[in-house]
């Protein structure tokens, strides 16, 4: 018989960081798909995630309608809490074998705890990194409970181990959303026009010509001051007047107050160079990403994906903190001129260095062959 796999999808990012390793499962002859979506992944608010995940021929088993309105602390206690009871039930009808959890996000921890208590053993993706918000306590509480660590680097594989997990248990399998970097790497043109695939709102300029991406996330240590965050990158990109993709946060405390920021500085500014989306397919938003003269924000794609692809990124706050990293990445404080600088900076410099540090495009597939493989785990022992 073959091994029921439940991945859970809480999140518009999770998508692309397990999109091979979903489709790795799906082909093994030992493992059977469970693919549930939940949270963020479901809302039109913040791209509509399942859409794609369909359009790419996975089935969906299960839908979690879980999000909470508000962007704010306790409307994300409350979703996670929302999503434990949700998701007990899920797991209840499927009976998998293995239930699979990814990252970091405040959701993840509820597929995390849920699976725990009804004795299914769980693995956890992209284990032991370090970063610098709530995102680290939330990953580090998932290792304990996890009892496969499928992680991305060594230095991560180092650090789980640190944290007394068993040896035979943690497997650097390296990154899937590298796999999908791979994909791209050696395309040289775009080959598509994002303005009328995806739409968004603002201008649209000549995307063959130099242009940046923004992706800036409210930190949610930081919330109270998200708004103010953001403000200082849009008086950046204004002041440069370079042509700009800018894609919209996620669905995290703060997230009201980078969104609002956004709207009010488009209000009153004459900001006729950028363009905003929503979100977009993963492998299109890595071609967007190539084919930039670089990735401006705190997103963690500019600390792997662009690592390997070598575009330039200006890595803004405290998001990414302690994170491992290639080359391509200056760290900036929340301020409009040290932004610019970096950018200029970038502009003026050939591209960089491609960096394996989390792979080199191998993890869907390696991902599935731990799966299949590892003797099932319901009462895990800790290392001493």
């Amino acid at each position: 018989m073959k091994r029921k796999i439940c991945v859970v999808i809480t999140a518009r990012p999770s998508y692309s960081r397990i999109k091979t390793a979903l489709k790795a499962i799906n082909e093994h002859p030992r493992l059977e798909l469970q693919l549930v979506v939940a949270g963020s992944a479901l809302l039109d608010r913040y791209g509509n995630a399942v859409d794609y995940i369909e359009k790419d021929g996975f089935i969906v088993n299960a839908r979690v309608f879980n999000i909470l309105e508000g962007e704010n602390l306790m409307a994300a206690a409350k979703t996670t809490g929302i999503g434990i009871i949700e998701l007990a039930s899920v797991f209840n009808n499927l009976k998998p074998e293995i239930v699979v959890t990814i990252a970091d996000r405040f959701e993840t921890i509820a597929t995390a705890i849920a699976a725990s208590y009804m004795n299914i053993p769980l693995a956890h993706i992209q284990g032991g990194e370090v970063t610098g918000n709530i995102d680290e306590k939330v990953r580090h509480s998932i290792t304990k409970l996890a009892d496969y660590h499928l992680v991305a680097s060594e230095d991560a594989k180092e650090r789980v181990l640190k944290m007394g997990e068993l040896q035979e248990n943690v497997f650097n399998t390296g990154c899937p959303s590298i796999d999908l970097a791979a994909e791209v790497k050696n395309e040289e043109q775009l080959g598509f026009d994002p303005f009328d695939k995806y739409g968004g709102v603002g201008i649209r300029f000549n995307i063959n010509k130099d242009y940046l991406v923004v992706m800036q996330h409210p930190v949610t240590t930081e919330h109270r001051y998200a708004r103010r965050h953001v403000e200082q990158t849009l008086n950046a990109i204004k002041d440069l007047g370079i042509p700009t993709c800018w894609f919209w946060p996620n669905v995290d405390a703060g997230a009201d107050g980078t969104s609002k920021g956004i709207r009010a500085f488009r209000e009153h500014n004459d900001i006729d160079h950028i363009h905003f989306f929503k979100n977009m397919e993963p492998n299109d938003f890595l071609r967007l990403l190539k084919n930039s003269r670089g990735l401006i924000g705190n997103s963690s794609v500019g600390i792997r994906e662009c690592s390997y692809l070598g575009v330039p990124v200006v890595n803004i706050g405290s998001r990414q903190n302690r994170r491992m990293r290639g080359d391509n990445v200056i760290d900036v404080d929340y301020n409009s001129q040290q932004i610019k600088d970096a950018i200029i900076s970038w502009m003026n410099t050939d591209k960089v260095k491609s960096s394996e540090v989390y792979g080199g495009g191998n993890a869907g597939a390696n991902i599935a062959e731990v799966l299949a493989n590892v003797k099932l785990i319901h009462h895990k022992t800790i290392a001493y």
